[in-house]
């Protein structure tokens, strides 16, 4: 019987480039997720062609991301930034160009289709039935567990999302999740059948992402040698709670008002999705709460210079309402930062509590308060706890990601055309 092997992926991701800059925007964990799985996917042997929105008239049609490695921008709609609860109506037109696409090359271009979001699975439904080829699909995060989770304020994901993603978990042929607590989300909240649900944990570059001087790093971004840095990264929206480090800093401050002098908190991100509403929301809190003078506001670094906020904070803080894994935590404790995080989803796994970093039950800024307190009065405590999280850390490499993804594809692509599957 003939051997079939997976050689190239077309992988969709339409509402967010993986060119954008994590943590503005749409762009966040996601985009650094393809990105790196895509490079480690071409360095094992395996293509990969993303197709995207374009969201700039500029953009060249092709893009090499990294050898074996394509971005194709395709037009759908404006080219400026969309509102993500727009694009819905963009689907026909970013679907028109991806088979427009495919239709270049003779028949059999792409093996396996992997979609990340569930308006990429609606496209990749389509494009599975066309080309006959299977559907891998990553949720990357759900509306029925963003909408148990949510925010003071915040607003529940629409009914039209929860049925579309609905639509995607019926249709595909393996869905990739991030841990073992998504995948029995996908199972009890979707009905996901079960042998379908393959669980294949996110990576971080350890390369990139590796202890170093904390001194020199605090020099390079202009940081006072002896502050006590409390450090937040990702985008500024309600879901990922950065108010609660806030206010959670000011309770600091009244307990032990001597700590003013040398406390730094330090939030790298920029407003998405409902945050955009309310851009000046950290400002506005600062100054409400009276910490204008503690708190550092900063834009979305690249990977490098973020590596050096990492190193140069005494631990990393991840308040989220909801997170189906949590690269923050994981690109912090590689650096040897440990991470004080909310116990829900993904970071229940991407941390180890007690070992690499704590975890948090609820949002109550008093409690946050107790806890990061504690990183400052016992130097002995946080430095054990940082040795932890670099051998955490370790554990979750890229390249086993990648290595896990060929599995996922070959298995789908066997159930389909029941034959036998090289992944090597």
């Amino acid at each position: 019987m003939r051997r079939r092997r997976v050689s190239r992926v077309a992988t969709i991701s339409m509402h967010t480039s993986p060119l954008d800059q994590p943590g503005t925007g749409d762009a966040g964990g996601m985009n650094v997720y393809i990105v790196e799985s895509a490079k480690r996917l071409a360095q094992l042997g395996v293509e990969v062609e993303i197709f995207t929105r374009a969201t700039a008239r500029d953009l060249p049609p092709v893009a090499e991301l990294a050898p074996g490695v394509l971005v194709r921008h395709l037009t759908a709609g404006p080219y400026e930034e969309m509102d993500r609860a727009d694009l819905p109506a963009q689907l026909c037109a970013f679907l028109s160009e991806v088979l427009r696409t495919e239709a270049m090359y003779d028949p059999g271009r792409y093996d396996v289709i992997h979609s990340h979001y569930w308006l990429s699975g609606q496209v990749g439904w389509l494009a599975k039935e066309r080309w006959g080829v299977p559907l891998v699909h990553t949720m990357h995060t759900m509306a029925k567990v963003k909408n148990l989770l949510l925010a003071q304020g915040d607003k529940p994901e629409p009914q039209a999302r929860v049925v579309g993603e609905q639509q995607v978990v019926d249709i595909a042929d393996r869905l990739v999740a991030n841990t073992a607590d998504e995948a029995r989300e996908l199972i009890d909240l979707y009905g996901a059948p079960e042998q379908r649900v393959a669980v294949v944990n996110p990576g971080v570059n350890l390369t990139l992402f590796q202890p170093a001087s904390q001194g020199a790093a605090r020099h390079r971004l202009g940081l006072p040698q002896d502050a006590h840095v409390l450090l937040f990264v990702g985008r500024i929206q309600p879901l990922k709670a950065p108010d609660v480090l806030l206010r959670a800093a000011s309770r600091m401050l009244i307990d032990d008002p001597s700590l003013r002098s040398r406390l730094v908190v330090a939030c790298v991100g920029g407003p998405s999705g409902n945050g955009l509403a309310r851009p000046s929301l950290l400002t506005d809190l600062a100054a409400e709460l009276g910490i204008p003078d503690v708190v550092r506001l900063v834009p979305p670094a690249p990977q490098v210079e973020l590596a050096d906020w990492y190193r140069a904070a005494d631990v990393t803080v991840v308040p989220s309402y909801s997170e189906s894994f949590g690269l923050v935590a994981l690109e912090s404790q590689a650096c040897g930062t440990p991470v004080v995080a909310a116990a829900v989803g993904g970071l229940r796994t991407a941390v180890r509590d007690g070992v690499s970093g704590l975890l948090v039950n609820g949002h109550d800024p008093a409690e946050w308060a107790q806890v990061l307190r504690r990183f400052i009065t016992d130097p002995r405590w946080r430095d054990r706890l940082s040795q932890g999280a670099r051998a955490h850390a370790t554990a979750f490499g890229w390249q086993a990601t990648a290595s896990q993804l060929i599995q996922v594809y070959a298995g789908a692509l066997a159930h389909l055309h029941q034959v036998p599957v090289a992944v090597s």
